[in-house]
């Protein structure tokens, strides 16, 4: 689905009449960015004049203003390039607060008590699901154990799955060596993309699972883990307690993707994610029921574009893991609100990373959830990709365990500050990257060369 892609931030900065100043960016893949970029000067203007200390006060009501300007709504409503556009601004403001208290973005939160934390996420339209007095309940229930989940996460990291082995158009010789490089690297969960070719798919995933299954492959000194322990059980863990996802991109009609996933029970999949559009409810629980014989559970949330949609497919019983977005919700505020309503409902969240910044965004989000909201980490996993990284001031790191180190510097805020030197090389369309390098290049292109 997703192919041609060139990887690309809607990066915003916020200035005050301090040095106090907030970053925040969304993810595209290359046209449109631009789009983006005018979208969030709109959004971003809402804020011009207004005191910081009031808008830190009350950030569920602060993000309500800055969705409320009627014309600005009228393009969305809380859809689309006008809501990834206020996630980059909402992402920035709180990349402000955490700095303005010097505190990572996910200390902030956690150590925020039960009613800030409430007042700080976006409610609106999702009563039905998780009311204010019940979600207060189940944060003041976590908060006594928080300190001890804390400690706990900064000793052993949060676990991470990586993407770096499944992708299209690897050789088989490449899918081999980049699994055996991911089990070497203390990695447990491994995903791959399908729904190409199915030939294809089932060499490719048996040539993973051929490698993650095998005790040889673990690091010197680590035990094959219990698949049918607390953390594995119903995932299809193999012998060395690895496990195997797939995803789809949004590929199939509702019908295709059941037959389609079928053909691949064969490689134990624990979930395929986005088997079909992102936005059909009832088809990902047609799809998750047809598949529930088979022990495959469904898993989506790359591309559900508000906390409506999330309700839904809790509602419906649509989905086995809930995937959040960190820019593709608007903002830290709409990711809380659907925090809250997977654990009422239960069910683990394992965000989208990967592309540009969703990493280092996704593990603040991740520790909010195992320390102030669910209290758990037993079954969630969080996805890695090892590119792009060194772009970022605050880059995400990954310990010997395959786990996320969790962001510790006061400075950091939520780890999203790009390098000057980064954004003067690649900024679109006078970075030193467009008028010299890539120019260069396209100019030998056409001559031949």
């Amino acid at each position: 689905m997703n192919t041609d892609c060139d990887y690309s931030s809607a990066y915003v900065s916020l200035l005050t009449s301090s040095d106090l100043i907030g970053h925040g960016m969304t993810f595209t893949i290359g046209r449109g960015n631009d789009i983006v970029c005018a979208a969030i000067k709109e959004v971003a203007a809402r804020l011009q004049g207004k005191d910081v200390e009031e808008l830190f006060a009350n950030m569920g009501k602060t993000w309500e203003y800055l969705c409320a300007d009627p014309q600005l709504r009228w393009i969305g409503p809380e859809k689309g390039v006008i809501h990834i556009a206020l996630g980059a601004v909402n992402n920035a403001l709180w990349d402000m607060y955490a700095r303005s208290r010097r505190k990572p973005l996910w200390k902030l939160v956690v150590d925020m008590s039960p009613e800030e934390l409430v007042n700080s996420a976006a409610f609106r339209y999702i009563s039905d699901a998780i009311t204010k007095e019940e979600a207060l309940e189940m944060l003041k229930a976590k908060a006594v154990s928080k300190a001890e989940r804390e400690a706990h996460v900064r000793q052993v990291g949060y676990p991470a799955y990586v993407t770096s082995a499944g992708w299209l158009g690897y050789s088989d010789e490449k899918v081999a060596r980049l699994t055996k490089e991911a089990v070497a690297a203390g990695f447990n969960h491994f995903k791959m993309k399908v729904g190409a070719d199915r030939d294809s798919d089932l060499r490719r995933g048996q040539i993973i699972r051929s490698i993650i299954d095998d005790p040889q492959y673990l690091p010197a000194g680590r035990k094959p883990r219990d698949p049918n322990g607390p953390d594995l059980v119903g995932k299809n863990a193999g012998p060395t307690g690895s496990v195997l996802m797939i995803d789809a991109n949004q590929v199939w009609d509702v019908p295709q993707a059941i037959d389609y996933v079928k053909s691949l029970a064969p490689i134990k999949p624990w979930f395929i994610e986005e088997p079909t559009a992102p936005d059909d409810i009832l088809g990902h629980a047609a799809v998750r029921k047809g598949l529930k014989p088979y022990g495959i559970g469904v898993a989506t949330g790359e591309h559900a574009h508000n906390r409506m949609v999330f309700k839904q497919l809790l509602q419906a019983e649509a989905i086995d893991v809930c995937q959040i977005d960190s820019c593709r919700l608007a903002g830290v505020s709409e990711v809380l609100s659907v925090l809250l309503m997977a654990a009422k409902f239960g069910v683990p969240v394992c965000p989208h990373a990967g592309g540009v910044g969703l990493c280092e965004y996704v593990i603040h989000l991740s520790l909010i959830d195992y320390i102030a909201v669910s209290g758990s980490m037993e079954r969630n996993v969080l996805e890695f990709v090892d590119h792009l990284h060194e772009h970022f001031l605050s880059p995400c790191s990954i310990n010997e365990n395959g786990r996320y180190n969790v962001p510790n510097s006061p400075t950091e805020g939520y780890s999203i500050e790009m390098h000057k030197e980064s954004i003067a090389r690649f900024e679109w369309p006078h970075g030193t990257y467009w008028t010299n390098e890539h120019a260069v290049a396209k100019a030998n292109r056409a001559a031949g060369h």
